[in-house]
């Protein structure tokens, strides 16, 4: 959080800004969860777990979306389908990500994207008539692939899709070398960010993140809570800092899961995926 002081003759004023770490603090924050074909994690404590098909567990523990795997380069994700029905049987907001791979088409990839998603609405009775799109980034994509994957995904659903990048050196320095037009477009996609610690100089908070990638200047969502696979188990990873000391598990669940929160409040969500997300 930062801090100002200013004079104005005999009085001092004091106001504060919440820029560093968003809106709202963890605790007020809206939480969105990230699956893939690799959830769920194993069980690593007592609590209560979930499926694909039956995510009540992740409702009653506060959250309010989920965000599933389509596809990452040319493999489809084979949970997707089950992760968005079941999503939808619990009223929860639904997205889909695409993990787009450098040295690709990326017109084709967005293409495939989009008639997977509308096989899938067809397919499984889904009764949600939205979806949030996202483009999840590969570090080593290239500037151009970055921008003809939004702008084709664009074209075919009248919404640019939320960009998620990874914390990563490499993405950042294509990102602050993109062209003035590049960086028009990337503008348009809301940014997902992901950040488990405030230990690296310089980006030890989502804005400072936001601001070093030369492109946006704010954030719709914050992973908070990322899982890496080390010494044969999943390792959950957590941001602790500020106003979002966040908690290893989230609620009582029993394994580790990638968690997300909004920056804003609950109201602002749902506005934010009614503006944002594709009429399917």
């Amino acid at each position: 959080m930062r801090t100002f002081i200013l004079s104005l003759l005999p009085t001092v004023l004091l106001f504060s800004s919440c820029a560093e770490y968003g809106k709202v603090s963890y605790e007020e924050s809206p939480k969105i969860i990230n699956v893939s074909h690799y959830d769920p994690k194993e069980k690593q404590r007592s609590g209560r777990s979930y499926s694909p098909s039956d995510q009540s567990a992740l409702k009653a523990n506060g959250a309010h979306g989920l965000i599933a795997r389509c596809a990452k380069g040319p493999e489809l994700d084979s949970k997707c389908s089950d992760f968005l029905a079941g999503a939808d049987r619990q009223g929860l907001l639904l997205g889909s990500y695409y993990y787009l791979l450098p040295g690709t088409s990326p017109s084709y990839h967005a293409e495939r994207f989009i008639n997977r998603l509308r096989e899938i609405k067809a397919s499984r009775g889904i009764r949600a008539d939205r979806i949030l799109l996202v483009a999840d980034i590969d570090t080593n994509c290239r500037a151009d692939e970055i921008v003809a994957f939004v702008s084709r995904v664009q074209q075919l659903t009248g919404k640019y899709p939320v960009v998620y990048l990874e914390n990563g050196s490499a993405i950042r320095r294509t990102l602050q070398n993109a062209t003035g037009a590049q960086k028009s477009i990337l503008r348009k996609c809301p940014y997902w960010l992901a950040l488990y610690s405030n230990t690296n100089a310089g980006l030890e908070t989502p804005q400072k993140l936001a601001d070093a990638s030369g492109v946006w200047n704010t954030w719709c969502m914050w992973q908070y809570g990322g899982v890496w696979w080390k010494n044969g188990r999943s390792q959950p990873y957590n941001y602790r800092g500020g106003s979002w000391k966040t908690p290893k598990y989230f609620g009582n669940l029993d394994r580790p899961t990638e968690r997300n929160g909004f920056n804003g409040s609950l109201e602002e969500l749902r506005q934010f995926w009614f503006k944002q997300s594709w009429v399917w």
